[in-house]
């Protein structure tokens, strides 16, 4: 996707997050795939969460995170929804407008140094569209109204997953592995394990993995953030390589 694409999509994505909270009879209902979570603290989460990446992406190439205070305000969720609404709306908008000012190419601290996703503008959006569909689909479970992930978002997700979230220099503590993931939809993907760590690439779906994972975009997605079991997903191979990825932390 271009990065007009990432901007266009975080704000499709906010607007929905906005629209389960608006229908939500209760702020204080918990959230099934986040259950120590109410929908509060979601979208307390999810303002927050927005204010900090537009102030790492203002801030520019760094060794760290810019501090709370330097954080776009104000900074304290309203408990009240319609405040809670408008509040999350202008969090949205300072996350974009960062992006926008900064252009795709500008560096930036990131928390996934070892990854292989560069440490830039482009590659927070691309993470952030994904954290806002997955956190969507979390507050549309409240209010009864869970929907697949849009297929273009869900497509990117798991490519993004696999190469900010996975791909690391860190030692797999296993034997080598690959595992592939084939979304219904045409795309695959191999995560290599070994002792130089995880690397993610697009493959053409050929050749025989140690583990196979195959579903829709949406599904992989969801299992990958852990919302939904493998059960769901049509497995082959040795099914202990994803119980060994679900328990790796590779300190990306």
């Amino acid at each position: 996707m271009t990065y007009s694409d990432l901007l266009r999509l975080i704000d499709e994505r906010a607007t929905a997050f906005r629209a389960a909270v608006a229908a939500a009879p209760d702020l204080g209902a918990q959230v099934p795939t986040c259950p120590e979570w109410t929908l509060f603290d979601l979208a307390e989460h999810i303002g927050e969460g927005r204010r900090r990446w537009a102030a790492t992406v203002a801030a520019g190439p760094a060794d760290a995170p810019p501090d709370r205070a330097a954080w776009p305000g104000p900074l304290e969720a309203p408990r009240e929804r319609d405040a809670l609404l408008d509040w999350l709306t202008a969090s949205t908008q300072l996350l974009v407008g960062a992006l926008r000012e900064a252009g795709p190419d500008r560096g930036c601290w990131t928390w996934w140094g070892r990854s292989q996703s560069p440490r830039n503008s482009a590659a927070v959006a691309r993470h952030q569209l994904q954290q806002l569909a997955v956190h969507t689909y979390d507050a549309q479970l409240v209010v009864g109204a869970a929907e697949p992930l849009p297929t273009e978002i869900a497509l990117d997700g798991v490519d993004e997953f696999l190469s900010t979230c996975c791909a690391t220099t860190s030692p797999w503590p296993h034997e080598p592995a690959t595992v592939d993931y084939h979304a219904t939809e045409g795309r695959s993907w191999r995560l290599s394990l070994s002792a130089d760590g995880a690397r993610s690439a697009r493959t053409n779906g050929e050749g025989t993995a140690d583990a196979s994972a195959e579903g829709s975009a949406s599904e992989l997605v969801l299992f990958l953030y852990g919302r939904i079991l493998m059960d769901a997903l049509k497995l082959e191979g040795d099914r202990r390589q994803f119980d060994r990825l679900i328990a790796w932390d590779p300190g990306v």
